[in-house]
Formats: C-alpha cells, structure tokens, sequence
C-alpha cells in the first residue's frame, strides 16, 4: 500500500507543480463565465436589423404585419432585434421591378435614406387566388434565418386574426382571447408538498450534471494516462516502477493519482460555484443540499461516479501502455472517444424518459451504466435495477482489473507498436514478450 501511494503522490505532484495545471483551474471558470455572458453581451450590442416589406398583394398586409412583428423587437430570445425600415421600391412596381430594386440595397451597393445599409427585405404576393400569403425574404446574411422565422410567425398571427374577424369577432373580444393565458400548476405524489417545486426537479439536473461531470473527467483523465505512460514507457521509468512495485500497485498509484489531480481542479470550481450560489441564491443552494441528501442520494451518484471512472481509466491506461508514441496513442483514442460520445446521446432522453424500455436496456451495458442510471436517479428506479446495475458495474469492472494487469505488463514490456494479436493475447495471459 505504502508503494501504491508513493506512486499516487509523484503521478500527482508530477502534474499539480506545473503551470497549465493552474491556468486551466483559473481560466476554466473564466472561459465557463464568458461563455454563458458572451451570447446576450452580443445580442445586446449588435445593432437592429433593418427591415423593408413590399406588399404587393394589395389587401395591406404591410400595415397589418408592422404591429404584430414589432411585439418581437426586444430579440429576449437572443436573436438580433428587427428595426422596420420604409421601403426603397416606389409603390406600383411590378415583381421583376421589385426583386431589380431591392437588390443593391440588400447587396449594400447602395444607402437607405438615413445612411445605413439595408440587412433584409420581405417581399409579400398572394398565392391561390389570395387565400394564401408568401413571402419572400431578400436578406444580406444568408446564414441568418431568424428574421425569416420571426416573420413567419408575425403573418401567421396577421392571417388567423383576418380569417377571424371575417368569420364575425369583434376585435376587442378576440384581443381579450389572445391575452387568455392559464395558470398551469405541476403535482407529482412524490413531491414533498404535492405540488412540484424545484427542489423535486433537482435530483434529475444533479444527475445530469454528474454524467457531464463524469464524461469530463473520463476524458481528462484519459489524455493524463496515455501521456503519463507513454512518457515512462520511453524514458524506461515504467520499467523501474515495475521491478519495485507490483502491476496492481503501479496501474492503482497511476489511477489514483490522476483522479487526485481530477479532483482538485473539480474541487476549486465547484467550491468558486457552491460559494456563488450561496451568495446569490441561497434557497437553491439549501434546496440542492437537500436534495443531495435526501435517501442517500449523494451516494448513490458517488458509487456510479466512482466506478465508471474507474472502468474507463483502466481501459485507457492498459491502451496506453501498448503504445510507444503520442500519435499512435490519439489514434487509438479515436475509437474510445466513439465509445464515450455513446452516452452522451441518450444522456438527457433518460432525463425525460427514464422509464423507457431502450434506456431501460441500455442502462445494463456496462460502458453506459453509470451516465444513464444517474440520469435516471430523479424518476427513483426500482431498487432490483440499482442493485442489478450496481453488481454488474462492480463485477465487470473487478473483472477489467484483473485481466488489464497481465496486459498492462505485456505492453509495458514491450518495445514495439501496437500490436493487436499482442493485446488479446496478453488479456487471456499468451502474451510473449
């Protein structure tokens, strides 16, 4: 035990004494906070887009259309605001004249009246003898589908209410039925009260959280072993710690370490977020506590936590020692890194499904166990599942560890490259070096 530790603490020094460990724990929460900043920094200061209609349908759609698409103007879902322009095309020109005129306007060729240039143009004509309205948007950003959404939108609601008012509604009766809204209320008999709050919902985003957090950690962690024994393999260090310590002790002190350093950059961010939520909300923050404790629930995320890491790092680490370069070491992560995008994709379908049959399913494959029976954590699987899953994880992964030391040794020892019959021959223990 004394041998695996000193492994742990010089795996783990090895990597904490240097400079991109603390620019990654400083600037980590940085880029997390510009990241969630940066979207509505952006739409705030990115000036409206300016928006001429031609109407040539003749029933005066325009005029209609103007209210009800500038009801949308604050742009609260993070599109760019619309600012409604007079339009450039003299009234009566024909289709061919319109689409003529409005091109070197929206190609910014040429100048509205005010100076600035014209970033989209909305051209309405009637289709099946006026029953229907089409547009068609002439825009500067083609990459930019907002404004043709937004308009779709506001015309859809000009036509409902035309179509209603010739069916015989008064305006102010339907104005009164357009502002009709109902107060909808969530109960669940496993809610505290009844009546859901977000302290019941916690469970389900904390379990989500945590197989992010576990996918970011494998993946982390990942790069640290492949490097870490690709660098000893090559400078014959691997060779020393195996004639001093035995494969379970180098493999365990390497695995540990590494999880050392995971934790402690998860440590200081989650410590600078649980201090800023307690700051700014401290309900939620009690409510999350709670959450966590409540049934054993931290816990229960701790033992999937901990041995779906403990799965993939002795997968990666037993890849890595079969491995003498960088680059054939990223082309083995490639397919591990198909593996782990796996869960990933059905990660939140087990949070509003998780009864599922296929999750259901899918939640005995031992690669998928843990993402998916923490995102399950919230809907309170049947005990049998959390025992059954449990077992398995436990059983595959002793399993894994038990057949990774005798690969883990062939691959150290040997000095040439990847070499898929040496693998599986050192996982059944017919490996010769």
């Amino acid at each position: 035990m004394s041998r695996l530790m000193r492994i742990a603490v010089r795996e783990y020094v090895a990597y904490v004494r240097t400079v991109g460990f603390w620019l990654s724990i400083c600037l980590m929460p940085m880029g997390l906070v510009a990241a969630l900043w940066a979207p509505g920094l952006i739409a705030r200061q990115t000036p409206p887009a300016s928006l001429a209609i031609v109407d040539l349908t003749g029933k005066g759609l325009a005029a209609r259309l103007t209210p009800s698409l500038s009801a949308r103007q604050p742009g609260s879902d993070g599109t760019q605001a619309i600012r409604l322009v007079p339009s450039p095309v003299p009234a009566g020109t024909d289709v061919a004249g319109v689409v003529a005129a409005l091109r070197p306007y929206v190609a910014g060729q040429r100048l509205l009246p005010d100076g600035r240039t014209l970033d989209a143009a909305a051209v309405l004509h009637g289709e099946d003898a006026g029953e229907r309205v089409a547009i068609d948007v002439w825009t500067r950003n083609p990459a930019n589908s907002a404004i043709q959404a937004r308009l779709s939108e506001a015309m859809a609601d000009v036509l409902r209410r035309e179509r209603l008012e010739k069916a015989g509604l008064d305006p102010a009766a339907l104005s009164a039925i357009e502002r009709l809204t109902p107060d909808v209320a969530a109960f669940s008999p496993s809610a505290a009260g009844g009546r859901v709050e977000l302290r019941d919902q916690l469970p389900g985003f904390i379990g989500l959280g945590m197989g992010i957090l576990l996918w970011m950690v494998v993946l982390t962690g990942a790069g640290m072993l492949l490097n870490s024994v690709i660098e000893e393999k090559t400078s014959r260090i691997l060779d020393v710690l195996l004639t001093s310590a035995s494969v379970p002790e180098v493999m365990a002190g390497k695995i540990l370490g590494v999880a050392a350093v995971a934790a402690t950059v998860l440590g200081v961010w989650l410590s600078i977020g649980a201090a800023l939520l307690a700051a700014t909300q401290p309900q939620v923050a009690g409510d999350l506590v709670a959450a966590l404790l409540h049934r054993g629930l931290v816990f229960y995320f701790a033992f999937y936590f901990v041995l779906g890491y403990l799965m993939y790092a002795t997968l990666f680490i037993t890849i890595g020692a079969f491995c003498e370069t960088t680059r054939e070491a990223q082309t083995m992560l490639g397919p591990m890194m198909i593996l782990l995008s796996v869960p990933m994709v059905f990660l939140t379908q087990s949070l509003a499904h998780p009864d599922a049959p296929l999750l259901q399913i899918l939640s005995w494959v031992p690669p998928l166990t843990p993402f998916l029976m923490a995102a399950r954590a919230a809907s309170g699987p049947p005990l049998w599942q959390v025992a059954g899953t449990g077992a398995l994880l436990v059983a595959v992964t002793g399993l894994e560890m038990l057949v990774a030391g005798r690969a883990f040794r062939a691959g150290a020892l040997s000095s040439s490259r990847f070499d898929p019959k040496l693998f599986f021959a050192s996982l059944i223990g017919r490996a010769t070096i």
